[in-house]
């Protein structure tokens, strides 16, 4: 599948009180097929469980991938529940040890926000071709969702970064429906958002705003 244009990063922080399962079910719905599980303070058991009811939805209609934790992942493939990789940052696991552990045909997305290490994941794949799949770029705008982001890139910055990129390159970072247009045009597979989807009023009717506009971009 990998549709990387409209990434939903669905974060247990942002969903106003609402299961992160319900915010994934709609987003489906609405027509997204990449989703991102990120729990940074869920206890692993918590967070398996989580995956599972996840995938419920996202099974044979997104793929599902998890934030950092390999061992959830490993967790939840090994109790059944469709779930296609991980994306890793800079200071997880190395990607290659990654990718030893989750096999080959697994998903793996890594985050890069400075040109050394756009260069050391393009070196990574010259070597061993396959290790990574795509790389999330940003932060492009500020963003609380993840405190420590790095200095944000702007649109310009972006479009650098992708041009860097001898992989596919998800924009990251304080992104929503405004910044559909400068996305597309900065050479990007796609766009990662959180809040957009996940604190919107209704989930579903604003992944088929996101994805209208991705795919009027695309038609133009």
């Amino acid at each position: 599948m990998r549709d990387l244009s409209i990434y939903l990063v669905a974060d247990s922080s942002s969903t106003m009180g609402r299961p992160l399962e319900e915010v994934i079910a709609t987003a489906v719905a609405g027509g997204v097929q990449m989703i991102q599980l990120r729990c940074k303070d869920m206890p692993a058991g918590e967070f398996v469980e989580v995956v599972q009811k996840s995938a419920v939805y996202t099974a044979g209609s997104a793929d599902l991938v998890i934030n950092d934790r390999v061992d959830v992942y490993l967790a939840a493939r090994a109790a059944g529940a469709s779930v296609q990789g991980v994306h890793i940052g800079q200071s997880d696991i190395p990607a290659n040890l990654v990718r030893e552990l989750i096999g080959p045909d697994a998903i793996l997305g890594l985050s890069a926000s400075s040109d050394a290490e756009i260069l050391a994941a393009n070196a990574l794949n010259d070597a061993v071709p396959g290790t990574i799949d795509y790389l999330g770029v940003g932060a492009v705008h500020a963003t609380p969702t993840k405190k420590d982001h790095p200095k944000p890139l702007g649109y310009r910055g972006l479009a650098h970064a992708v041009s860097l990129s001898s992989m596919p390159c998800v924009a990251i970072g304080g992104i929503d429906l405004k910044d559909v247009s400068q996305v597309f045009n900065s050479g990007a597979a796609g766009m990662a958002v959180v809040r957009a989807i996940c604190a919107a009023e209704d989930p579903q009717a604003a992944s088929l705003e996101l994805r209208a506009a991705w795919e009027g971009e695309n038609n133009d």
